[in-house]
């Protein structure tokens, strides 16, 4: 298919390049789905999805041609639910994100909490989940210098996304505000509350 390209990974993988991040949630979508036994892992990024095998259960030739053939999922259909995240809009950054957009402070709040997320993928730390929404009025660099401890909890914007930092570490996202919500919990069956293709929908504390 046109724009996409699979790619060796090891012995044990093959790696398949698209040409958006759209592409790579459409993509994702449909082959966890449709996963045959054997997939041990699926791991979407920006541009890629890695896919791990077991190449005993499941030969790297019959991942690769599941992997080209699979139709992307339309997102529009089904309703997978929403998981809700209640946000205190009190972040460093939060007067300064909105002089940016150029609108109001409650302006800010009320397009982030209006806006419908979906995690696109996870990464930089166990329990961050890359969240994109569509349209791109909420759009905004990252800070110009990162900080070195950013608290648990804080929700952000960088870019095209917005994320919750599920445990203190550095960062340069712009902070809009925090939650008490817990990201990571290793302890529980499912450690991570966000999983790609997760709907999320940001809701004010009051």
């Amino acid at each position: 298919m046109s724009g996409r390209r699979v790619l060796p990974l090891g012995d044990h993988g093959i790696l398949i390049e698209l040409d958006s991040l759209d592409e790579v949630i459409a993509l994702y979508a449909a082959l966890d789905r449709t996963r045959p036994q054997g997939v041990v892992d699926l791991v979407p990024a920006a541009r890629t999805i890695g896919v791990i095998v077991d190449p005993v259960r499941l030969p790297l030739s019959v991942a690769s041609a599941w992997a080209s053939e699979a139709a992307p999922v339309d997102l529009r259909d089904g309703d997978p639910g929403t998981t809700e995240i209640p946000v205190r809009y009190d972040g460093d950054d939060v007067d300064e994100v909105a002089a940016i957009l150029g609108i109001t402070r409650a302006e800010l709040v009320a397009l982030h909490t209006a806006s419908d997320w979906r995690v696109a993928f996870c990464g930089f730390a166990p329990g961050f989940a890359y969240l994109v929404t569509d349209h791109d009025r909420l759009r905004v660099p990252r800070r110009a210098g990162p900080r070195a401890s950013v608290p648990a909890g804080s929700v952000g914007l960088a870019g095209e996304f917005s994320g919750v930092y599920p445990r203190s570490s550095p960062g340069g996202w712009q902070l809009i505000g925090s939650t008490d919500a817990v990201l990571w919990d290793p302890s529980a069956p499912r450690p991570a509350l966000l999983a790609p293709g997760t709907r999320v929908r940001f809701v004010e504390a009051r």
